[in-house]
């Protein structure tokens, strides 16, 4: 990932010093059960134990020459720890290594995600109460069509970001396998005794079959999760980028002080923080094509995938860590504008009571198509001329011989447009409300 849009976090996960740990905590798990089966004198597995580190420089410089990274990491190994390192690497092959270390990553890389997609969902539970009585317009198709309760945009946000995490929860269980079964997954040189135990001390399942490889339907499950997240958490950001629009202003992204919204325009107040998660959004789904071809190998293995994985992932976990801790400071102090709000449910002159309307006259059992008629004829008239649609439907002749005042003005009762909304939230009411306190990384650059 380019320096911009970098996460700590991540950065330290999928630096070459831990990737290079995790293959060494692979190497020594295998070589522990060589000791424990008495293949491995005990003076030289107190050495392995004592003595085996690497150094990332001289590994990229052997594999300059070897070119290939995990001989030159062995190399770099045995330098360190001297003739003992023969029992290192033993009856194994490179991807028993790469492999079962790559999904140490990806939990560790998990184990910061789904703590991070927890803290959202907490605070959009927590804001969906607090705009709980807020009435605002509902828009289809970007039209106005009748009111919902604000905080209920937060409780579809909240459902879908709980579906996301239990996508996370079920990537990672489907990750947390090793292989290590040799050259073509036949355990010729280690046998899948040797495989259990060794994963066991990484704290990792064996995968029923294999062959040089890990299967990549299991990366791709990873890598689907990460873009869902992605889509829902950009799904969030759309909606506030419709919002904050001049003409619409009922949100507007935390604008900090000292913030330029424009080089060449002082006033411009843009919805950025958004914007680029609409953007990184497209490069996870992007990588998720990748993470589908990469599937589709020669026979046991060929090695099409391997350039392409060192890109997705890295980039994938940085682009999910960033986009949630950037959503979650936008959600934390979005500004949230109720004059604004009730301005725009007002514009169109209460048309969004044209339902009520059509349904207190089909209960006067007129035809359907003829009582659609009536009152689309006066909703129109009020959305064209700006007429109040309540005084039209109540000087409507034809309507007038059908109800009584008493029934007209309940259809324009917004106590009963919004009585659903009691219900809805009645679903969360167990619901966590407390959000957790877990820091996110502070990054305004865009």
């Amino acid at each position: 990932m380019i320096e911009r849009y970098e996460v700590k976090e991540m950065s330290n996960i999928w630096s070459s010093e831990n990737k290079f740990r995790k293959w060494l905590d692979v190497e020594l798990a295998i070589t522990e059960v060589w000791y424990e089966w008495g293949e491995v004198p005990e003076e030289s597995f107190n050495t392995i134990k004592e003595k085996a580190d690497f150094n990332v420089d001289r590994i990229d410089d052997i594999e300059r020459k070897v070119k290939h990274d995990v001989i030159a990491f062995l190399t770099s190994v045995e330098e360190f720890v001297g003739k003992d390192s023969a029992y290192i690497h033993k009856g194994i092959t490179s991807y028993d290594i790469v492999d079962t270390a790559l999904s140490l990553l990806i939990r560790e890389s998990l184990d910061i995600i789904i703590p991070k997609a927890e803290d959202l969902k907490e605070l959009l539970i927590k804001k969906a109460f607090e705009y709980k009585d807020l009435t605002a317009i509902g828009r289809t198709h970007g039209i106005h069509a009748e009111p919902i309760a604000f905080g209920v945009k937060y409780l579809i946000w909240y459902e879908e970001i709980k579906r996301n995490i239990q996508r996370l929860i079920n990537a990672r269980k489907i990750i947390s396998v090793g292989k290590i079964s040799g050259s073509v997954g036949t355990y010729i040189h280690f046998p899948p005794e040797g495989e259990e135990r060794a994963l066991k001390k990484l704290n990792l399942t064996p995968c029923k079959v294999s062959s040089q490889i890990i299967q990549r339907d299991r990366h791709i499950e990873v890598i689907y999760a990460l873009a869902s997240l992605g889509s829902a958490v950009e799904k969030i950001a759309v909606e506030i980028r419709h919002l904050q629009r001049t003409e619409v202003l009922e949100v507007e992204e935390p604008f900090s002080k000292g913030q330029k919204g424009s080089s060449s325009m002082p006033h411009k107040r843009n919805p950025v923080k958004c914007e680029r998660i609409s953007g990184l959004a497209r490069l996870l789904r992007g990588n998720l094509t990748v993470a589908f071809e990469n599937n589709i190998l020669w026979h046991e293995r060929d090695i099409s995938h391997s350039s392409a994985e060192r890109v997705i992932f890295p980039d994938c976990f940085h682009a999910a860590a960033f986009m949630l801790n950037d959503i979650t400071r936008v959600i934390q102090d979005l500004n949230v504008y109720p004059d604004n709000i009730k301005r725009n449910l007002d514009i169109t002159n209460e048309v969004y009571y044209s339902q009520k309307v059509l349904t207190l006259l089909l209960d006067k059992g007129l035809p359907r198509q003829k009582v659609y008629e009536l009152v689309q004829k006066n909703a129109l008239e009020s959305w064209t001329q700006k007429k109040s649609f309540r005084k039209l439907i109540s000087e409507d002749e034809e309507i007038k011989t059908l109800c009584t005042e008493e029934e007209l003005e309940k259809a324009f009762s917004e106590k009963d447009l919004m009585a659903g909304i009691d219900k809805i939230f009645e679903r969360f009411k167990n619901a966590t409300k407390a959000p957790s306190h877990q820091e996110t990384q502070r990054d305004d650059s865009f």
